[in-house]
Order: C-alpha cells, then sequence, then structure tokens
C-alpha cells in the first residue's frame, strides 16, 4: 500500500523546498524573528499561512483545541500554551498577537453538548470556553455569536498576562482578534471601539486591543449571565 505521507515528504523536499532553500539558510544563520504570535484554533480547516498569505519565519504558532489561554495564575505545571506565549513575548518580541477562532468549531459545539467520559483532559480544557456559552439551544447563530465571544475571552485573559499587558499599554504589542468563516473565505476582525466583529473586507483595521469587557451586537456584556 502506497505511504502517501512519505511521497509527500518527498515532493517537500524535490519541488517545494529548492524555492525556499536560501530563505531557510537565512532563517538558520540569523535565527527566526517572526512578528506575529498566531493562536489558532487545531482545527485542520484553518491554514495561517494560507490565510495571512505569511512566509517561512513570519509566524510563530501555537495552535490547540478552541484557540483557548489558559489564565495567567502562577502555577507550576505543563502549561504548553502559557510557555509559547512567555517565549514569543520575551524572546521574540513579538509586535502583534493574533486569536483566531472559526465558524463551525467542534470545540464550541462540545461545550454545549457532552463530552466523552473518556476525555477528561478535553473536558477540563473547554473550561476555558465556557464564559462564553449562552443560555440557548445551540443553533447556527448562537454557535457563531459564541466562537466569537470566546475569541473575546481569550484576549480578555491574554491581559492578565503581566509581560502581555505591560506590551499592550506601552504601545508594543497589539492584540487582534479574529473570527473565520471558513465557507465565505472572510475573517471578521474584532472592533474594539464598537464591541462587535467587522468582515476584514469592511474594517479600517485588523483589531487593536487594549480590551475592555466585550458587548455584543446585542448589547450584552460577555460575563454577564442572561
Amino acid at each position: 500500500m502506497p505511504d502517501e505521507l512519505l511521497d509527500r515528504l518527498r515532493r517537500f523536499h524535490d519541488d517545494a523546498f529548492p524555492q525556499y532553500r536560501e530563505q531557510f539558510q537565512t532563517l538558520v544563520d540569523e535565527g527566526q524573528h517572526p512578528t506575529t504570535l498566531f493562536i489558532g484554533c487545531s482545527d485542520s480547516r484553518l491554514v495561517p499561512y494560507l490565510l495571512t498569505g505569511a512566509g517561512p519565519g513570519e509566524l510563530f504558532l501555537v495552535r490547540n483545541v478552541g484557540a483557548f489561554i489558559p489564565p495567567y495564575d502562577g502555577s507550576h505545571g505543563h502549561h504548553g500554551t502559557t510557555a509559547a506565549i512567555e517565549f514569543a513575548v520575551l524572546n521574540l518580541q513579538v509586535r502583534r498577537i493574533v486569536v483566531c477562532g472559526h465558524s463551525h468549531c467542534g470545540a464550541i459545539k462540545a461545550m454545549y453538548g457532552e463530552v466523552s467520559p473518556e476525555a477528561p483532559n478535553l473536558n477540563r480544557w473547554l473550561d476555558l470556553g465556557r464564559e462564553a456559552l449562552l443560555p440557548m439551544q445551540a443553533g447556527p447563530e448562537v454557535l457563531r455569536r459564541t466562537e466569537q465571544r470566546a475569541v473575546v475571552l481569550q484576549l480578555e485573559r491574554l491581559m492578565e498576562y503581566p509581560m502581555v499587558r505591560s506590551r499592550v499599554q506601552s504601545g508594543q504589542i497589539s492584540l487582534h482578534g479574529w473570527h473565520y468563516v471558513i465557507e465565505e473565505g472572510e475573517v471578521h476582525v474584532f472592533d474594539v471601539k464598537t464591541g462587535g466583529f467587522v468582515p476584514a473586507s469592511l474594517a479600517d483595521n485588523s483589531g487593536t486591543g487594549p480590551y475592555h469587557p466585550y458587548v455584543g451586537h446585542d448589547g450584552q456584556v460577555l460575563l454577564d449571565e442572561l
């Protein structure tokens, strides 16, 4: 049986890599200097390099279920996402942090349903997004609103990181909240001035912080219970 992954690796080496050989060599000789930390959902339909048109060395990527960010509580443990944020901000000195959710997100849908008892770690991880839930049945519009609310919840949590907050307040780092609508190929960016998401085709900026409690299009504050 053919090994499809092996074939793809060989095609990369033989066909794709030669086009970028000098660029990769420069990135090895001079080190990486990405300007953007991109925190995105692990969903296979979200392709950051395709979405942003970025090339090698431009994005420092963090992918996890739901594009969630753990709270900065100073606890000791294996916090991969937190470690990546610290490294990107302190070592790589990125200038932007993007949190990118998307339509039809399995993590958001899962929070409205039952999580398998065989997935206790997933269940605990989803706690990081549950404050964004609405007390309604999970129809398409509710899921869309929850996906967007979850993005802003993560931005607010980012502002709890001391190294992020200080750099946002001093203008060294900008924060960007995005919601990618897969079937439209359109990214909706969070506009802190209006408190809502705006299609990138109509927006006048890609979204910057600092962020205040999110007020959705319906006037609801994110953390309020309905």
